[in-house]
């Protein structure tokens, strides 16, 4: 039997997500485990694979759309499958319209399928308007209503015309500035005043999925998560000996990757903060994920890294590589972005000294570290010398983790990045 692609939930929660690309053209015959297309998330690409040897009937959306969950992508079917007449196939599953034929007079008068993938017919008139609505995606309506852009100006390109939000960009793009009704006539000549600021162009640039997936988790963080903050200042002549020693026996490792594995030492020894929350319990993993926070083009991801405590440098040192690498290129898997209790995020390269993040829900904690400085320090002796400091920020969700737990696992951070033979482990 012929069956439907839809647009699947890729992560709990999802509502939607953008069709980035068809990997198969109709009529391709998929085997198996195959990527039939591929759907971006806010913050991940994912395959669409075949869950069985499938033909591609027909596809019943284009590529650019964002589309809801459960929105049919394409007719299917199997290899071995006649199927002669598709547009039926689309009656049955209810995403086509049936109306009569333009039979001759006299003749018999079949009826003839009109394919609708799941939106309202387009009208004869230019343009998707029927009584008065313009069918948009809701991004597209989103964007244009920021962009002060009526949807009656902007061209569909979409199924039966509807206005995506490619539309849209390319509308603001080509955008120019209305022209007075009528001339106006020319004022007494004065003295210019200086150009108010008022006056001054402004370039609207619409926000991205990524942009707003970041407002919205963070707002929601800081409004529903109540933070607390911790603040040490640790001592980083070790820890640079240590990477140093490192780089000499040929492991070539980020302070980063130094930093992710003191984290998980630190959790392993103070296990308090090794928690998520939950509307109705705590969570407890039973193994160390770290994520770690990397900078795109228009945000910020946190890919996380698997048992973190169990591995060596080196082969975190790659795996960080590789999500970095996938992240900057928007191939990340949602999977990649899931579980984990903590987030570090490294500053430091850009030289900035000290400061707070945001959590990243439900994860019970994030560190923010700070650039390696020059500093006064005083030895245990007492005695005042130049040294090298690292300030760390620990944001922390205090439904789930009280103070003076915080606190020890700082203090075994500390222990750890001070002596950091156990990062050898």
């Amino acid at each position: 039997m012929p069956e439907l692609l839809r647009m699947p939930e890729v992560a709990a929660g999802t509502g939607s997500a953008r069709l980035a690309q068809w990997l198969v053209e109709e009529g391709s015959q998929v085997p198996a485990g195959q990527p039939l297309a591929l759907v971006e998330t806010d913050k991940a690409s994912v395959d669409l694979d075949a869950s069985g040897p499938v033909r591609v009937v027909r596809r019943l959306a284009e590529a650019g759309q964002d589309l809801e969950v459960g929105a049919p992508l394409a007719l299917l079917a199997a290899w071995d499958e006649p199927l002669e007449n598709p547009e039926a196939a689309l009656v049955a599953f209810g995403l086509a319209t049936v109306g009569p034929s333009a039979a001759a007079p006299g003749e018999a008068n079949p009826a003839a399928a009109t394919p609708r993938t799941g939106q309202p017919p387009a009208p004869s008139e230019p343009g998707p308007v029927s009584a008065g609505r313009r069918f948009a995606s809701p991004l597209a309506r989103r964007l244009a209503a920021r962009a002060g852009i009526p949807l009656e100006a902007i061209e569909g390109t979409g199924p039966g015309g509807r206005v995506v939000r490619a539309d849209v960009e390319r509308a603001i793009a080509t955008r120019t500035a209305p022209v007075p009704a009528a001339p106006v006539p020319p004022a007494p000549a004065t003295v210019p005043a200086p150009a108010s600021s008022a006056e001054e162009a402004v370039q609207r640039i619409p926000h991205s999925r990524l942009r707003l997936a970041i407002a919205s988790r963070l707002s929601a963080a800081k409004a529903e998560v109540p933070h607390f903050y911790l603040r040490r200042t640790l001592r980083a002549e070790a820890l640079e000996a240590f990477r140093a020693d490192l780089r000499s026996a040929g492991v070539e490792v980020s302070l980063t990757v130094l930093l992710v594995k003191a984290v998980a030492l630190a959790h392993r020894r103070v296990p308090a903060l090794h928690v998520r929350w939950t509307p109705d319990a705590l969570e407890v993993p039973d193994r160390v994920d770290v994520g770690v926070a990397v900078a795109v083009e228009g945000g910020l991801v946190a890919p996380v890294l698997r048992d973190v405590d169990r591995r060596s440098l080196g082969q975190l040192g790659r795996d960080l590589a590789d999500l970095a690498e996938r992240a900057r290129a928007g191939q990340l898997r949602q999977a990649e972005l899931e579980g984990g209790t903590i987030t570090v995020s490294n500053l430091g390269m850009f030289g900035t000294e000290e400061f707070a993040a945001v959590l990243n829900p439900p994860q019970a904690a994030i560190l923010a570290v700070g650039a390696v400085l020059d500093a006064p320090v005083v030895d245990p002796d007492g005695a005042l010398r130049a040294g090298r400091v690292l300030h760390c920020t620990l944001s922390v969700d205090h439904r789930v983790v009280d103070g003076a737990d915080a606190a020890r696992w700082m203090a075994a951070l500390g222990a750890v990045l001070e002596r950091p033979l156990a990062l050898a482990g």
